[in-house]
């Protein structure tokens, strides 16, 4: 690390690990003491850090991650992402996980210059864009990234930066057909916690766009007997980390993701992917013009089938006409037991501690709150 630019004040390496255990007398938020300890420890010598998983697919947990292997990583994303010594690098992800920390330890490693922020919805904002100099390196989540792109001056400044990584939630269609268009080098990442950050990038624009993600050098994968994605690697001390993530080998170092083991829908001994489903509806919405909206899909219990694929959509109802043609193009687009038997709709969705929508929860919540158990029609067609 070249410098640490916090908050608009720039700190050195040896004033971090004189003053980073009594930073409380000055004035940082919560953000910039996590900032400013991380880096201390690390400074010192620290060997073994704990890190929270974020929650997205269970209760956040505190796992132990060593020195060594963080350090690996960012040399990893260094190789992949061609980050050279005094590249300036944005930090606008919070340290208290995985991601946001290992923006730090890049900066630490690999001697870049780390600009870090408050996290917020659109990190350019604070930011004097007219002032300073490029960036040559950030990661961000999909709703920065869309703020960013609403701004036709923070885009243009977006576009200056080498490598951008976006991961962490989802990546809308419409997003990603913007993110298309951008002359600066996009990837999405796949990883966690357990595996030190990303272990594999898919390039989203350019010529080398793709949908399938490369996994980084060193890191082996397979899959189970459930189709899931298996990892191993120095990174996860050559310990072979089974996920619940259904993924297709393309090649012995590249996958596409197709969804979550958890969501799989089991309706007359199909196996049905509902992130399948979702990207459908989602590209059916997308391609009619239809306001965005917010959705998921489920498997609705049924005695016949054992579970019925259903679509559960927030706020106002789509017209009979819409979803007449939704029910169109899914049909034309989907395998028979893939499309929806049904539409449901909810005024709000019930969600995990990180945030992210607790499907069967909000399924529960319309059944209690309608006072029916939703049964579908026969038929498999979109139904009210």
């Amino acid at each position: 690390m070249t410098d640490l630019i916090l908050c608009g004040r720039k700190f050195s390496r040896n004033w971090i690990v004189r003053h980073f255990r009594n930073c409380d007398g000055e004035q940082f938020s919560e953000n910039g003491k996590r900032t400013l300890a991380f880096c201390g420890e690390w400074l010192s010598g620290a060997e073994r850090f704990i890190v929270s998983t974020s929650g997205s697919t269970g209760e956040p947990k505190p796992i132990s991650i060593t020195r060594e292997q963080m350090t690996l990583s960012a040399r990893m994303t260094a190789a992949a992402l061609g980050l050279k010594s005094g590249d300036r690098a944005l930090v606008c992800l919070s340290p208290q996980y995985i991601a946001g920390l290992m923006m730090l330890v890049r900066g630490l490693e690999l001697d870049l210059e780390l600009t870090v922020i408050e996290p917020g919805s659109n990190p350019f904002d604070v930011l004097d864009l007219n002032r300073l100099p490029p960036f040559d390196f950030t990661a961000l989540v999909p709703l920065q990234l869309q703020a960013i792109l609403a701004n036709s001056n923070h885009t243009a400044f977006l576009n200056k930066i080498k490598a951008v990584l976006v991961g962490g939630a989802p990546i809308a269609i419409s997003l990603q057909q913007q993110i298309r268009k951008l002359p600066a080098a996009i990837y999405q990442t796949f990883g966690m916690t357990e595996t030190v950050s990303h272990i594999a990038l898919r390039r989203l624009n350019g010529s080398q766009v793709s949908e399938s993600y490369h996994v980084l050098p060193g890191v082996g994968i397979g899959q189970d007997a459930r189709g899931c994605l298996t990892i191993r690697s120095a990174l996860t001390n050559y310990q072979t980390i089974v996920t619940n993530d259904l993924v297709e080998l393309t090649s012995e170092n590249r996958f596409r993701w197709l969804g979550r083991f958890d969501n799989v829908i089991n309706t007359g001994g199909v196996k049905v992917p509902a992130e399948k489903v979702e990207t459908a509806i989602e590209q059916a919405l997308y391609e009619m013009g239809s306001e965005p909206t917010e959705f998921f899909v489920t498997g609705l219990p049924d005695e016949r089938y054992h579970e019925v694929v259903v679509a559960v959509l927030t706020g106002k109802r789509l017209s009979d006409e819409v979803e007449q043609t939704l029910r169109a193009r899914l049909t034309a687009g989907l395998e028979k037991y893939e499309v929806p038997k049904k539409i449901l709709y909810t005024d709000s969705v019930v969600r995990t501690p990180s945030g992210k929508i607790d499907r069967r929860a909000t399924l529960t919540e319309i059944q209690r709150v309608s006072g029916e158990q939703c049964q579908p029609q026969s038929e498999s067609t979109l139904s009210r």
